[in-house]
């Protein structure tokens, strides 16, 4: 599966793009929390046809309902850590920070947003934004359903999305498909098979609007491939490989599910595809699958 950069709406860090919402961000900068306030108040009097207005209140919200606490673990976490020993040296447990999002701020934050966008509802970055809030708050059914709805109105629109600024975006399409393979590997990084059917979904629905995007031909079979389900695997995939005959990931995804399958002759075709385009790492991967599957 390919990785993409992840699109990130960075809380409390816009590019302005109107003086009120650059006057908002110096206030987050200096985390000036009353006077924040005080400005999305008399904002929302005059300001609710501004999409911008709808953009600060959701990341006021938003970063006030990320909330951190320290508790006692057995294993080492990812952030930062304490370790505690005992008497004789051994490592005892460990202290560290553990995230989770309020409910109540993180409602705001989403009323706020959806309001905004129902009413501009060609602003990606609202879109978007709503996106990355409900992966952090690990809310992936919500999650799921945004990225379909953004897939679907973009259909409507003909990927004409907007910006910061209401600025038409830039290769819209591209970077909107691109984002949405990012949130894809965000499910995928969770390692729960319960959500493979989320992974599935949005990979249909690309499908549906978008047939010959490669990526979600390939998410969707490494889905089947994850649920044991080989021939269900291979079409998308061959019909991934007549798109574009190169692409290496998709050969050894092939390959591997020819192997599932036991299919020895084709599962060694399509590894020494891989062997003839692949980088560096591919072919060193596909050089200990070769001799693998050739010693048996």
């Amino acid at each position: 599966m390919k990785r993409l950069t992840i699109f990130l709406l960075a809380f409390a860090s816009f590019a302005a793009s109107g003086q009120t919402l650059a006057e908002f961000s110096a206030l987050a900068q200096k985390k000036d929390t009353l006077a924040q306030q005080a400005l999305l108040k008399k904002w929302e009097k005059t300001g609710t046809a501004d999409p911008d207005f709808y953009v600060a209140a959701f990341n006021y919200y938003a970063v006030h309902a990320r909330r951190e606490v320290l508790s006692l673990q057995t294993a080492e976490s990812e952030g930062e850590s304490l370790q505690l020993t005992d008497s004789i040296g051994n490592t005892a447990g460990y202290i560290g920070g553990t995230v989770y999002y309020d409910a109540g701020d993180t409602k705001k934050a989403l009323d706020y947003i959806n309001k905004g966008i129902a009413k501009f509802p060609d602003r990606l970055d609202l879109r978007f934004g709503k996106t990355y809030l409900l992966g952090e708050a690990e809310d992936w059914k919500l999650f799921t359903n945004e990225i379909l709805a953004a897939i679907d109105h973009s259909s409507k629109i003909s990927n004409k999305w907007k910006w910061k600024g209401n600025e038409p975006l830039e290769d819209a399409k591209k970077f909107m498909l691109g984002s949405i393979q990012a949130y894809v590997m965000q499910l995928y990084n969770t390692q729960d098979d319960l959500l493979l059917s989320n992974m599935a979904q949005i990979a249909e629905r690309v499908l549906k609007y978008y047939p010959h995007h490669v990526e979600s031909l390939s998410n969707l079979s490494i889905v089947y491939m994850l649920q044991n389900q080989p021939d269900k695997a291979l079409p998308p995939l061959l019909k991934a490989e007549k798109i574009d005959p190169k692409d290496t990931i998709v050969l050894g995804n092939i390959a591997h599910c020819y192997k599932m399958k036991n299919d020895t002759p084709n599962a060694i075709k399509y590894y020494e595809l891989v062997l003839k385009y692949g980088d560096e790492d591919s072919k060193q991967f596909a050089t200990g699958q070769l001799e693998k599957l050739k010693g048996k």
